[in-house]
């Protein structure tokens, strides 16, 4: 580990990190408040009154119906500081609108007295909630996430190491951790966030001014393969000059101790190798992991899959090593056939009799990269001050007026740390602490680094920016760059901000094309980081589609087999280019769930059971109706985390698809009303079970919202496959049980037989389902929740994407040129 200069935190430290803790303290009290205050509005008599005649005496008192107390509600009001108010409002007026309230059998009130109670009630809510974004904005103290925090530190550094894991996990109530109303700030936050910022400070400073040699190693077959060819191991053994793996479900055989990082940091790798034993319908698919590759430390990083026949060929990566890890290479098809090897290791010579398919390997290299140089770092860290190099890669700087340097140094640091220009005064602390240090004797690189420390530990670092009203373009610069690209502003969005000229439609609307790579041929990428509309289709879908949880539970072995490693990473990456080619190519949001298109590779088409034929690596595939394939819904990843691994329930995955992709807004179950369990027996479908449950009406009006969806991704299992009947388990053993019943209604009255006759009709509402998108887009975008107020805008912004026929990044721009994007 390099040496870290130890410094104890001054006092304007610490007055930062307390500022943190009021800042957000100060929030979260707002948010909290419940109890009445002078900024309290009671409910007009009349709207009161309507209330009391059609609905108070189902809903009076904490017992009333569905758990919904109107008389607590009518006595709370609105209240300006206490957004918690609002919900039951809305509730009462999309009730109350689509004559769902009162009950049917309830007495009904006339037509006129609806329509104008709907628009009263609607206008008294938008009026104050206008009035609370004008005073405190839309959007709460808003921090960087742990994503953006790394980004963050590296583009200010020109670092490139892992620093997101380090900080506290990031919960997402409302679907995004960008959400400011729900992160959270504490002590233990704080402490960690320090932690990242020494070792983020640490890396850089050691890289320019100690820069180590990059490690770079050639590796043939004998230097690939174990040492000892008479030792039973889990290593490659040599086999006809090349380094060869069998086909085995054996963890960590196939590790390759010479692919061991010297020190942490970003590998690329380049393999030479073919197959053997080749299957003739397809190729021999191989996946490579990374990790300690030792029991004591079972977890591994996937890295890549790739198919290889029996002519050679090359594969390409680049990867994440900790120090001492190392890569797994090995055949991990689980259609295929697999050897069986004796006490947990691997003799050589003990594969080949059992004719199975193998990877030979020709010839590896390793090369230590980095997304900047040593110039790069030293830049960024020291500016134009001179570096004496005093012998090899060891250097010093040599500033012919300290005090004065520092304090110019901090300055342009926090500039670019703040997002913005920084008057002086706002440094004072930093430059103050650093001059003090250089005159108690401290050198000037401690000196500097404790600078840069208070500045990486402030507020103004570690939260946007924002007041109440319209954003200046600092900070239209810095909402736009992180929403897009997870970064700070470039110089270009900062030139444009300094000129004020992001305020302009028209620049953000380019700025959308820029930020994303449209018409970047090159498809250029960073080390460590992905091509510019993949960035943002993985950062964006990891939270939007709950991506991120794709590995939460694993199917059961036992039902589903031919679930394995590479069938995962195909899955995921059918999505993610699915949905870059819906940004780059500005496909209409109807495909999101019809498309006639899906991306494969041959392993993922045989898991469908598709007869195209794919070459090499993952592809756009034409699929036609009767695959039941085709959009987000039927995708595998999609299928994966929407059931928990042995079973699927039509409501888990009717919400996901309601809220999802359609943006609505599914309540938790009413308290004490018990979770709905698949029959794993196969006495009783789920189905059947919902139906008693939907008898009760607290719980039927939101499952006839969101179970019709469910019901007709019935027909595929938890692991993504399609399937007409239900597994059943009766004492161990595993039979076909119940025939899956997919059909159903939807809350508008519209049947469907199936999946595919689902998607038709979701296809033929785009506008629904473009409405959804730029909810979530403004939502992710802006850090804020949308309100009852927000939703005129989001008309405008789908109407704004029609003439596309509401194409992805249309509706990218229209969101980035909304009121609602450029208001606090």
């Amino acid at each position: 580990m390099k040496n870290r200069i130890s410094i104890p935190l001054p006092p304007s430290m610490w007055i930062s990190l307390i500022a943190i803790l009021c800042v957000v303290g100060g929030c979260l009290s707002v948010q909290a408040e419940t109890e009445v205050s002078a900024k309290q509005k009671n409910v007009p008599a009349h709207l009161e009154s309507f209330l009391q005649v059609s609905c108070i005496d189902c809903h009076d008192g904490p017992e009333g119906e569905a758990g919904f107390d109107l008389r607590r509600v009518l006595s709370n009001g609105i209240n300006l500081q206490n957004t918690k108010l609002d919900p039951p409002w809305v509730k009462i007026i999309d009730r109350v609108a689509a004559g769902e309230m009162p009950p049917r059998e309830a007495e009904q009130p006339n037509v006129k007295d609806r329509t104008e109670f709907v628009s009263q009630t609607s206008q008294w809510l938008q009026k104050h909630q206008k009035q609370r974004d004008r005073t405190y904005g839309r959007v709460r103290a808003r921090r960087l996430t742990r994503i953006q925090v790394e980004r963050s530190l590296h583009e200010i550094l020109g670092i490139d190491i892992p620093l997101a894991e380090k900080l506290p996990e990031e919960g997402r109530p409302r679907g995004f951790t960008t959400v400011a109303e729900y992160q959270t700030m504490s002590h233990h936050y704080l402490a960690r966030h320090l932690a990242v910022v020494d070792d983020a400070l640490d890396e850089a400073f050691h890289r320019a001014l100690n820069p180590a040699e990059a490690c770079h190693r050639d590796l043939e077959p004998r230097a690939i393969a174990r040492s000892n060819p008479r030792r039973r191991c889990r290593e490659p053994e040599m086999r006809k000059g090349q380094a060869v793996v069998w086909s085995s479900t054996m963890a960590y055989y196939g590790r390759i101790p010479a692919t061991t990082a010297p020190a942490d940091g970003w590998y690329q790798f380049r393999v030479s190798c073919s197959g053997i034993n080749v299957p003739q319908t397809e190729g021999i698919w191989t996946a490579i992991h990374s990790g300690p590759c030792i029991s004591t430390a079972p977890i591994l990083t996937a890295v890549k899959a790739f198919e290889v026949g029996d002519a050679p060929t090359t594969v390409e990566l680049e990867t994440w090593l900790p120090k001492g890890h190392m890569l797994e290479i090995r055949p991990q098809d689980s259609t295929i056939k697999r050897a069986r090897f004796r006490g947990g290791q691997v003799g050589v010579g003990e594969g080949e009799p059992q004719k199975v398919p193998g990877i030979g390997i020709d010839r590896m290299s390793m090369r230590q990269v980095y997304r900047y140089t040593v110039k790069d770092v030293q830049q960024r860290l020291f500016g134009s001050v001179e570096l004496k190099e005093k012998s090899h890669n060891q250097f010093d700087p040599v500033p012919k007026k300290p005090r004065k340097v520092l304090a110019e140094l901090i300055h342009s640091f926090a500039q670019r740390a703040f997002r913005r220009n920084v008057e002086k005064k706002v440094v004072v602390n930093a430059v103050s602490l650093a001059s003090n240090m250089l005159a108690e004797g401290r050198s000037f690189v401690e000196s500097l680094r404790a600078g840069y420390r208070t500045i990486l530990c402030s507020p103004e670092f570690l939260y946007l920016k924002e007041s109440p009203g319209r954003l200046n373009d600092y900070e239209i610069a810095s909402r736009l760059s992180y929403f897009l690209t997870g970064c700070p502003p470039d110089d270009t969005l900062q030139t444009l901000a300094q000129t004020k000229q992001l305020s302009d439609v028209d620049v953000r609307r380019h700025q959308v094309d820029r930020l994303l790579g449209v018409g970047d041929k090159r498809e250029t990428s960073h080390v460590g980081r992905d091509s510019l509309a993949r960035q943002f289709v993985k950062d964006f879908s990891a939270e939007w589609l709950d991506l991120d949880q794709l590995d939460f539970t694993q199917p059961d072995r036992k039902l589903y087999r031919n679930y394995d490693p590479i069938v995962r990473m195909a899955m995921l990456d059918e999505t993610h280019e699915f949905l870059v080619d819906m940004v780059l190519e500005d496909r209409p949001v109807k495909n999101l769930v019809a498309a006639d298109y899906t991306y494969l590779n041959s392993r993922l088409c045989r898991y469908y059971k598709l007869e195209q034929d794919v070459s090499q690596g993952i592809q756009k595939v034409d699929v036609s109706e009767v695959s039941h394939r085709g959009g987000l819904l039927t995708q595998g990843a999609i299928l994966k985390v929407t059931a928990n691994g042995s079973a699927t329930s039509p409501v888990v995955r009717g919400a996901w698809v309601a809220e999802r992709i359609l943006g609505m807004k599914i309540p938790p179950p009413p308290d004490g009303v018990p979770a709905i369990e698949p029959d794993i027996r196969g006495a009783t479908t789920i189905r059947e079970q919902l139906v008693k449950h939907r008898a009760d009406e607290s719980c039927a009006s939101c499952h006839r919202q969101m179970d019709p969806f469910g019901f007709a991704l019935e027909s595929f299992d938890p692991a993504g496959q399609w399937r007409s009947h239900y597994f059943a388990v009766t004492k161990g053993r595993t039979k076909l049980g119940a025939e899956v019943e997919a059909s159903g209604q939807l809350p508008d009255g519209q049947y469907f037989a199936d999946i595919d006759e689902l998607k038709r009709v979701l296809a033929s509402q785009p506008e629904k389902i473009a409405r959804g998108l730029a909810s979530h887009l403004i939502v992710y975008g802006t850090g804020g929740e949308l309100s009852f107020s927000d939703r005129q805008a989001i008309d405008q912004i789908v109407t704004t994407a029609q003439e596309t026929e509401y194409g992805f990044r249309s509706l990218l721009k229209s969101v980035v040129t909304s009121p609602l994007f450029v208001e606090k």
